[in-house]
């Protein structure tokens, strides 16, 4: 059973944006409730279908599939909820780990996660300088909620 175990932060500055380099990503909702998502993403020439379950702690089932770019395309203009989310990652391998660090634009510009995948939930990971608070029991930073809620809209920000 595919488990995604993942820790989020906020991140401070810029010193990580030389660390790697980034890619755009277009993606959308099909299915947002509090116990499963159903998420539409492209990536280049790639796309993929990935269904979530709910969160517990740092884990949750996670399904993903390739899926044709011409398919994920149309469902993203035509049934996926607004606004889609619009990031860059990139990623930056530092030790035995990769960190994801999403800048957003649209309507989440302004916003900067970063997000690290472990093996198991107690993992030790040492935090590169860049990295501030830690999001992952705040379900405001889910894509999942930003696709809804953008950033833009939210009044005060921690």
């Amino acid at each position: 059973m595919p488990v995604e175990i993942e820790r989020k932060f906020l991140v401070e500055g810029d010193e990580w944006r030389s660390l790697g380099s980034g890619e755009l990503y277009r993606q959308g909702y099909l299915v947002t409730e509090p116990d499963r998502t159903v998420r539409v993403r492209v990536v280049g020439d790639r796309a993929y279908l990935t269904i979530k379950g709910i969160s517990t702690g740092v884990s949750r089932l996670e399904y993903e599939y390739e899926i044709p770019l011409a398919d994920a395309e149309t469902l993203l203009d035509t049934l996926c909820m607004r606004p889609l989310i619009e990031k860059t990652r990139y990623r930056i391998p530092i030790g035995d780990l990769v960190w994801e660090v999403d800048e957003f634009a649209g309507e989440n510009a302004g916003l900067v996660l970063a997000e690290v995948e472990l093996t198991d939930e107690v993992q030790t990971v040492t935090l590169p300088d860049w990295i501030g608070l830690e999001v992952s029991d705040d379900p405001r930073y889910f894509n999942s909620y930003l696709s809804q809620t953008p950033y833009s809209t939210w009044g005060a920000r921690p």
